[in-house]
């Protein structure tokens, strides 16, 4: 890790209008965090941190303040802006997975680059590599549907990582898996982290929190709790 920032939010506030009151979800944030880092974002529900995390993921607005992304002022982007940043800077792993039910795992993972205009075979002879890496290869004509909860999430990950991101935001990444797979994808998210990639864990699992070095808790919309854990 080097003591370059890649994200730098000062002062967001964040709110969302409910019937005829305004919900206030994020007062006045201020967050840095460093190339290389790998962080997780705890808090209850309600607390921010799924709205702090789009707002990072260029998939929600904020109100006021700054957000920079690798030195970039991200704020009310058009949408072919916010996709082309996303595109060259972010990967997205979700509890969910998010797989396309009627692609098979190879097509799945080489999406990202169907948006950047990569040629068919290229794009899944490098989504083949992607897939070798998480011991999946075999599974590259299979559908969601045939896959295992593990196996969703590694193709995922191939997909997130397909684009060679500066950062990959999680949320709540282990939330449907049994505990013997999340730990699974947690040394995956080792392996990414060592290569120098950004990761950002949004979970309400300690044990997971604990396999990260720095661990923020948010609480009613501001930051409670940012600290380092001495290894």
């Amino acid at each position: 890790m080097n003591n370059v920032p890649i994200i730098t939010i000062s002062e967001v506030n964040k709110s969302y209008e409910v019937g005829n009151n305004k919900l206030h979800v994020l007062k006045g944030l201020n967050l840095t965090i460093n190339e290389g880092e790998m962080i997780s974002i705890m808090g209850a529900s309600g607390s921010g941190k799924s709205t702090l995390l789009n707002i990072l993921g260029i998939l929600d607005n904020y109100d006021s303040g700054a957000y920079h992304l690798n030195n970039t002022f991200i704020q009310n982007l058009s949408e072919k802006k916010a996709a082309y940043y996303r595109n060259q800077y972010i990967g997205f792993v979700f509890q969910s997975f998010n797989l396309i039910s009627f692609k098979n795992a190879m097509e799945n993972v080489a999406l990202p680059l169907y948006y950047q205009k990569v040629s068919r075979r290229k794009r899944n002879a490098i989504a083949m590599e992607y897939l070798d890496k998480m011991g999946l290869k075999d599974w590259a004509t299979h559908m969601p549907n045939e896959l295992s909860g593990g196996q969703k999430q590694r193709i995922a990950i191939a997909r997130a990582m397909i684009s060679k991101p500066k950062v990959i935001l999680a949320d709540e990444p282990t939330g449907a898996l049994d505990s013997k797979t999340s730990l699974e994808v947690m040394d995956i998210f080792d392996e990414i982290n060592a290569q120098g990639i950004t990761i950002i864990i949004v979970t309400h699992e300690r044990d997971i929190a604990e396999r990260t070095k720095r661990i923020i808790h948010l609480k009613d919309g501001v930051i409670e709790q940012d600290y380092y854990k001495l290894n």
